[in-house]
């Protein structure tokens, strides 16, 4: 199989003297990355085959408006190598709050924290809203499948969840995450089991689920138990053993596994006091400190890797899938099928979704 990642990924050291000179030159406002989409020589899509992308870029914190430039300038790139669909990290648009603490112990809430959610939450976006026509409108400007983390606003409470968009255009729909990783259930809800769904596009049966919810064996297997091709993962996880994970899940499903995350510097943070990296001065890093180093990846569903996992700045990793692929892994291993032993173990998947007040006159 074709790893179309990889003659871009030696241009790309190839005409950057180091990463620090790359993100000088994007601070300066040079638009480096577009320049490099000039000079990547894409050999087409293999015959019966897909082009995937997966983006590993930062959020620009507080300003949703000139993330979504950032998104599309990446979607032009990724359209520019022949993806039929790009998958972003988790929380690119409205931002992963790394480092923050919003002011909070047990017991007690400081008034700078309040303000810092206050931030935050303007930051999000609203499900249906015009953020979100926007990004359904890059989709089908650039005819692809778009995947999208992003905080979801919806009243008072904040959700992580990745948005589905069709290449015609279309808002196909949301996963909310289902339960957020330790602190971060201080400003994001819940999601529930209405959105653990998988959908039908040309590029394959799309899906996936978001960060270390990708732990929870019951949620794959909802998602296996619908014919999951192409598994979409936007993480924060920038950790050598997630690659583990990825490799499981691919092999687990007989799927294939794309994973994005940002890639961040502190910079790519508002500086101190305005964003604080703890609860002191002390623990605040250096501008340049690599805050998310990434590790992007894509992985076949035999348990090859074919992009990445790449840690050295912003970039879009591709491949070309064989769905054929998935079908020759379930020979031997078929999770929700053959391999499966339902006289002895059953789920039950609650997939109705649950409001706090209903009305119903």
């Amino acid at each position: 199989m074709q790893c179309a990642c990889l003659k871009r990924y030696f241009i790309e050291h190839a005409v950057t003297d180091s990463v620090e000179s790359r993100m000088d030159q994007l601070e300066a406002g040079v638009e480096h990355h577009k320049a490099q989409v000039i000079e990547v020589e894409m050999s087409p899509a293999l015959p019966g085959s897909t082009r995937v992308s997966v983006v590993q870029a930062s959020t620009i914190f507080y300003d949703t408006p000139a993330t979504l430039d950032k998104a599309e300038k990446y979607i032009a790139e990724a359209a520019a190598l022949g993806a039929q669909l790009v998958l972003f990290p988790e929380a690119f648009i409205g931002g992963y709050p790394r480092g923050a603490a919003f002011g909070a112990v047990i017991g007690s809430r400081s008034s700078k924290g309040r303000e810092d959610f206050r931030k935050y939450h303007a930051s999000a976006v609203e499900v249906p809203g015009p953020e979100v026509d926007r990004l359904a409108a890059m989709a089908g400007k650039f005819k692809l499948v778009l995947i999208m983390g992003a905080i979801e606003r919806e009243g008072g409470t904040l959700y992580c969840s990745t948005l589905y968009f069709d290449s015609r255009g279309a808002y196909m729909g949301k996963h909310r995450k289902l339960t957020p990783t330790c602190s971060e259930r201080l400003i994001w809800g819940c999601g529930d089991g209405s959105d653990l769904k998988v959908y039908d596009t040309p590029v394959g049966r799309i899906g996936g689920l978001i960060c270390w919810e990708n732990r929870m064996p019951l949620a794959r297997t909802a998602l296996y138990a619908q014919g999951l091709e192409v598994y979409c993962i936007p993480t924060d996880d920038s950790r050598e053993n997630w690659q583990a994970s990825m490799l499981h899940i691919a092999m687990e499903g007989a799927c294939f596994v794309l994973s994005a995350n940002q890639f961040c510097r502190r910079k790519d943070y508002p500086p101190a006091p305005e964003y604080t990296f703890g609860f002191s001065a002390e623990e605040e890093p250096s501008p340049k400190t690599i805050v998310c180093p990434g590790g992007s990846v894509i992985m076949s569903p035999l348990g090859r890797v074919l992009a990445g996992p790449h840690y050295e700045g912003e970039t879009v990793l591709a491949a070309d899938l064989d769905l054929s692929e998935t079908v020759k892994a379930k020979f031997d291993f078929d999770v929700v099928g053959h391999y499966s032993r339902p006289e002895v173990f059953s789920l039950t998947v609650r997939n109705q979704g649950y409001k706090p007040v209903i009305f119903t006159s």
